[in-house]
């Protein structure tokens, strides 16, 4: 059977327990109803393919500053528990300016919306200052190269939250329909799936000899090209979306205006607001279940991202880079053009029984995939490495075309108790939350890499211990984490029926969200 097949197969067997229940997964076995999305409710599709544009532009940010940090060990040989903190201690400072970003786009008032002006600023910034992070100059000691490169991270980071926080903010108000919202996530998630299918190439490109003399001048014209997408697509959002919720934004600025000082007492009100807003936004239990969830399946993932390499590399051929690096890149573009069905399998999933039980069924999936490798990773069959990864595309895939839709709703929910559209805080907190767990996972990547007993110099003499507990750690922490998430969102409670009764509720409060012109 193919592996279309087999996913069809497991979706039909879902269907069938759905049916079995009286076409119910939620508590109580009563069928939820099921609403139509309203024509005015509905994002033209080239609408979310520019949203989707800023999909790739993030994922393929975030795939190059991990996968690129490997050349500072492999090219030039600096410890890999100081590489690990190169990822880790710039993402330190997003757990004050993802926040506060967020907080600033809500409350921003302007003729382009709250949104736009940082997305378009945000996108020029942060190509420019990736391209230059990797000029990294020639014979230098590790110390500098530590302290250059964590200084240009920093900058990076910055230039990536002012882009990346208004841009996520922006597709929770897009369309206020419950299933029109997943949609929209699974377009713009299989759009920026294609970065994914690109950015395992990436050591590849920075190896090869025919182009370049030395990885650390594969890395500098690669960032040159990575900084050039990101520009001219990052500014698309910008320029050809509008923002549904502004007025409404605006109706709340103009009955809080007499509350307004200026002066010492008018920043004590706004930091008073800020951390109001965000006491607030940490409080949602629906919230904090979907923020665990991602963190567990993300950074689980993030955590042994590395050890998939070395594994391939070390165990699998025995320490040959370039063959190594090869058979990776195949089975990450794999798994990337496996998202791309398994996006549509959970977009249709998630319409017919729900969000949550989708996020069960793809997760558990990819569990499966993770626990796989301890078989198919094998130097005897090297062609198995390519097996586990369309089944561990389940994971990552499910989950961000899922999620964006889940915290639209959410903030709905917040709305109706606190009468204030937060889309940029909670998209923020949501993301700090991915950054956050990403920096101690690469951070602690790092040094698990060296509790292994692995030594670059070695090549391919790594001792049986070492080989081992790459493995192990490789396809089981993934699992786990996995599975600790599927408990995490257990008892997430918004139904489309509980989205349904919000929405009526908040139209009948402050009228319906304008329809884009």
């Amino acid at each position: 059977m193919s592996l279309f097949g087999r996913v069809r197969s497991l979706a039909d067997a879902a269907l069938s327990a759905w049916h079995a229940r009286g076409g119910a997964f939620e508590e109580g076995g009563e069928k939820p109803k099921h609403y139509t999305t309203a024509p005015e409710d509905r994002v033209s599709f080239l609408h979310k393919v520019i949203y989707g544009a800023g999909a790739f532009v993030n994922n393929m940010l975030a795939a190059a500053i991990g996968g690129m940090v490997i050349v500072l060990n492999l090219a030039l040989g600096m410890n890999p528990a100081l590489v690990g903190l190169l990822g880790a201690i710039p993402r330190l400072t997003d757990a004050l300016t993802d926040p506060l970003m967020g907080y600033i786009s809500d409350h921003t008032r302007s003729r382009w919306g709250r949104r736009r002006p940082y997305i378009f600023v945000g996108a020029i910034a942060v190509g420019i200052i990736y391209a230059l992070l990797w000029q990294l100059p020639e014979a230098k000691s590790e110390a500098f190269y530590f302290w250059y490169f964590l200084g240009g991270a920093f900058l990076f980071y910055l230039a990536y939250t002012v882009f990346a926080t208004p841009w996520v903010a922006l597709g929770y108000e897009l369309t206020p329909d419950f299933h029109e919202r997943t949609r929209l996530m699974g377009v713009q998630n299989f759009i920026g799936q294609l970065a994914y299918v690109v950015s395992p190439w990436f050591l590849w490109i920075m190896t090869y000899e025919g182009w370049f003399s030395n990885q650390m001048e594969g890395a500098s014209a690669l960032a040159i090209i990575i900084g050039v997408v990101a520009i001219g697509l990052g500014v698309l959002p910008a320029i050809f979306l509008r923002e549904r919720f502004t007025h409404i934004a605006q109706v709340e600025a103009v009955e809080k205006k007499a509350a307004r000082t200026k002066g010492v007492e008018g920043l004590r009100r706004t930091m008073a607001g800020f951390f109001n807003g965000l006491l607030t936004t940490v409080s949602s239990k629906p919230f904090l279940k979907l923020c665990a969830a991602t963190f567990l399946v993300f950074n689980g993932f993030i955590l042994i991202s590395s050890f998939q390499v070395y594994v391939i590399i070390y165990y699998v051929f025995g320490g040959d880079q370039e063959l190594g690096a090869q058979y990776a890149g195949w089975a990450g573009s794999l798994g990337a053009v496996s998202n791309f069905l398994v996006i549509i399998l959970v977009t249709w999933l998630a319409t017919k029984i729900g969000k949550r039980w989708a996020f069960f069924l793809s997760t558990g999936v990819s569990m499966v995939g993770y626990a796989l490798k301890w078989v198919c990773y094998n130097p005897e069959i090297p062609w198995l490495v390519f097996l586990p990864a369309p089944l561990m595309a389940f994971g990552l895939a499910g989950l961000f075309t899922l999620m964006g839709s889940m915290i639209a709703d959410v903030v709905d929910v917040d709305e109706l108790q606190t009468h204030e559209r937060r889309e940029g805080m909670y998209g923020s907190i949501f993301w700090w939350v991915v950054k956050l767990g990403m920096a101690a996972a690469l951070a602690g990547g790092g040094f698990l890499l060296n509790a292994t007993g692995f030594d670059v110099a070695l090549g391919g003499n790594q001792t049986e211990t070492t080989i081992t507990l790459m493995r192990a750690f490789d396809a089981f922490i993934p699992a786990i984490a996995s599975g600790l998430a599927i408990w995490a969102v257990a008892s997430y409670s918004i139904t489309e029926e509980t989205a349904h009764e919000v929405r009526m509720e908040l139209e009948r409060r402050r009228g319906p969200a304008q329809a884009p012109a």
